[in-house]
């Protein structure tokens, strides 16, 4: 027994042993923690990388304002808008602006930092509370000369100091809008409460600790590379990744995106810090090309490159981020040039033959000879952002010509044809390729878009298609919502579990419960959610239902995504969304007060956010303070006097408060200007009939039942009015197509009753 005992033993540590030398090897256990040590720590095993990465945009991509760094000219130069002429010059070797200031006030402002290097330069002005500034006038690199950000947008309008827009107001923060990738190891370090930054960084710039992750582990591995570190002691492993992870390391920045809070490395989950846009209006062509900036993550991961593992790395050098290859050799790493370089295939000159380049408007544009036989020319087109930023996009199309005049979308053939028409692109292509035309869901996302119906069979499409992409296949679900039927609620249900979580994030936006047992169903498996993308937006619609109402055990669950939620709300409650987010959570939650300051606040960073507004006043209303809820209703429709729901709204309350004159008068205005919403149209048949004004009341109702002629709460209200006004031989008949309608209507006994009276 003992010598048994002693073997058993002997065994056991001999196993102890051989697990921890097997996790000491394991690639999975790897650092979690390390601290930030700078890019020059680098250069000794790196030089090579370290000098690439020396000349790339990343490391210009923000700097202290001194004479090696700034471009543009200060040597007492102005620049004139509008009338008013900015100076910028030079002051004991620190750089000034002489400009209008907050409230439009003329004054001094020193310049602390650039920003950006190429094809312009931005500059960064101090404020009270820890704030930076982008100054509305930048450098352009390549003409040199000073020009106006806002012109490439809004032209020669003018921004009023109470915008916020403004310079000096939220929309051109620094802290909040562009810091955190333009800076290594960003904190934001935003205060709600008291609306002041702290924000700090370890590099100025993007360095090599960005992407890599901090390094101090990974150079104690380099000084004795016989440890036993997982991924050489680095904590982001950017080597041996599938291409999905690797596009992801990227994403963060280069994404149009909301943040749920710093940039943490490690970072497993990408929907755990970002949530991005989709590619659909208003910020892209309804085909998913780009239209406002996107930042390419949006428009890559729409791409056929995209869904067949091609990364961000196979085209651009990491380090100097320049392409690899010039001109076509690019694409050739893995299109053959003998199929796709032949003019066979994309029916244009090469550089080496003979031609005339194009001169286009008025001399203004010149196409070189060879410029239509470079793929990225075909499928790649681009549009400039802030006036002289030349992007491409990254969702490498076929051109469609054939769709430009039906969808209102740019295409390749046109934007180097400018003398020429989208039919007779379309014209060429049909010829060149004799292909027949194939479904896209652009044509889909159109119609959705324009609220149309028959986009639903469509949609369904490209929900069933494994070909489009995840990010196309959640902007489908987007639509869904907008429809009612219960094929289309069931679909939504099923998307609930979709194995795509950007799918799953639009499905539960659209969620609109039938019963309360169904939206509990539904959506509490999702407060256990992959990603706090999701989690974030299943909390709202739970609130729905008082907290106490959920059983224990769902409580507790919902108590931490809230707690999630509250956490990425405050993050970036400097923009008013985030605010009026946390607002309407703390209505939910009956914290009325909070619930007011955050909508104060949302408006205080934003007069101009509706939302807010409107949200407030219907918390006054909940309140039983109306006064003060129709005073914000009428302010909303001075600022869109053409804004449907605030009539709409402002209607009711009139109504509540009795003002039924007032009330009739908003929701005539509402059904002006939304003639479709039928729903608006029934409320104001309702107040017609109320105060006798039976002939305006029919011929609203009879708008609704023509719309929808099975809808029985129209023929309801027809009947009521109707009988109302001793017409009742019609009443009857209208009586009987309820009965025609629903057979088994609950008021079947007393309808019948009245038809045979």
């Amino acid at each position: 027994m003992k010598i048994v005992s002693k073997s058993i033993l002997f065994l056991f540590i001999i196993f102890i042993i051989l697990i921890g030398l097997s996790n000491c090897n394991d690639p999975n256990q790897r650092i979690t923690t390390a601290d930030f040590v700078g890019s020059k720590t680098c250069i000794e095993c790196h030089q090579k990388e370290y000098n690439e990465w020396f000349i790339s945009d990343h490391k210009h991509a923000m700097d202290t304002a001194v004479a090696e760094t700034v471009l543009g000219d200060f040597n007492d130069a102005s620049f004139t808008r509008n009338g008013f002429a900015s100076k910028f010059y030079i002051n004991n070797n620190k750089y000034f602006v002489h400009t209008k200031g907050p409230n439009g006030v003329v004054g001094d402002y020193q310049i602390l930092y650039t920003f950006g290097y190429r094809p312009l330069q931005q500059y960064l002005v101090p404020f009270e509370n820890g704030r930076l500034q982008c100054l509305p006038i930048a450098w352009d690199t390549e003409r040199n000369i000073w020009y106006h950000l806002a012109d490439s947008v809004y032209k020669n309008m003018e921004i009023k100091p109470d915008d916020w827009l403004y310079w000096t107001n939220n929309g051109q923060n620094w802290n909040g809008m562009c810091a955190e990738c333009h800076s290594t190891n960003l904190r934001k370090n935003y205060n709600p409460a008291t609306l002041t930054y702290n924000t700090t960084w370890s590099e100025i710039n993007v360095s090599c600790e960005a992407c890599h992750g901090p390094s101090s582990e990974h150079n104690k591995w380099a000084e004795n590379k016989n440890s036993k570190l997982a991924n050489y002691g680095l904590i982001v492993q950017t080597s041996n990744i599938s291409s999905k992870e690797l596009v992801n390391q990227c994403a963060y920045c280069h994404s149009r995106r909301s943040s749920f809070g710093d940039f943490i490395h490690p970072r497993k989950e990408i929907f755990d810090i970002m949530n991005p846009q989709l590619p659909k209006p208003p910020y892209f062509f309804p085909d998913g090309q780009i239209l406002e900036e996107d930042y390419v993550y949006a428009s890559f991961s729409q791409s056929k490159m995209h869904k067949n593992k091609v990364r961000c790395t196979n085209c651009h050098n990491p380090h100097n981020l320049k392409l690899k290859f010039d001109g076509n050799n690019l694409c050739y790493q893995c299109h053959n040039q003998d199929q796709y370089g032949k003019y066979e295939h994309h029916f244009h000159k090469d550089f080496n033959m003979e031609g005339d380049d194009l001169i286009l408007n008025g001399g203004k544009k010149t196409v070189k000879v060879g410029e239509g036989s470079l793929c990225v020319n075909c499928h790649m087109p681009g549009r400039y952002y802030m006036g002289v930023d030349y992007r491409r996009d990254h969702s490498m199309r076929i051109p469609r010509p054939d769709l430009s005049d039906k969808l209102g979308t740019p295409n390749a053939c046109i934007q180097c044809h400018t003398d020429k028409t989208n039919k007779w692109a379309a014209d060429y292509t049909m010829k060149w390729y004799e292909n027949p035309i194939k479904f896209h869901f652009g044509e889909t996302v159109f119609l959705a878009n324009n609220g149309d119906p028959t986009a639903i069979e469509g949609l369904l499409k490209i929900l069933e298609d494994e070909n489009n992409s995840e990010i196309i296949k959640a902007t489908a679900t987007s639509f869904i919502g907008q429809y009612q039927s219960d094929e289309l609620y069931e679909k939504n249900k099923k998307l609930l579990q979709s194995n795509h979580a950007l799918v799953r994030r639009e499905a539960v936006r659209n969620f609109t419960a039938k019963t309360k047992e169904d939206l509990i169903s539904s959506l509490v498996p999702l407060l256990d959610d992959s990603t706090l993308m999701v989690r974030n937006e299943v909390v709202p619609k739970l609130l729905i239902i008082p907290l106490m109402e959920f059983d224990t055990i769902t409580q507790k669950k919902l108590n931490i995504a809230i707690n999630e939620y509250i956490q990425s709300m405050e993050y970036s409650a400097d923009f008013a969304g985030s605010r009026h987010n946390l607002a309407n959570l703390y209505a939910s939650l009956g914290e009325f007060e909070k619930a007011e300051d955050n909508y104060l606040v949302a408006l205080q960073i934003d007069n101009l956010f509706y939302p807010a507004k409107t949200n407030l006043a219907m918390l006054y209303n909940s309140l039983g303070n109306n006064a003060k809820a129709e005073v914000l209703f009428k302010e909303l429709i001075i600022q869109s006097p053409e804004e449907a729901q605030t009539y709409y709204s402002l209607g009711l309350l009139q109504a509540e408060m009795q003002k039924y004159d007032e009330a009739i008068i908003s929701l005539r205005k509402a059904v002006e200007f939304a003639p479709e919403r039928n729903r608006i149209k029934l409320n104001l048949f309702k107040l017609l009939s109320f105060n006798q004004e039976y002939a305006e009341a029919e011929n609203i109702i009879d708008q609704c039942i023509n719309s929808e002629p099975e809808n029985i709460e129209f023929q309801l209200a027809k009947l009521e009015l109707l009988i109302k006004i001793n017409r009742l031989q019609e009443a009857k008949k209208v009586a009987k197509k309820i009965l025609q309608i629903e057979p088994d209507h609950r008021d079947k006994e007393l309808l019948i009753q009245f038809i045979n009276s």
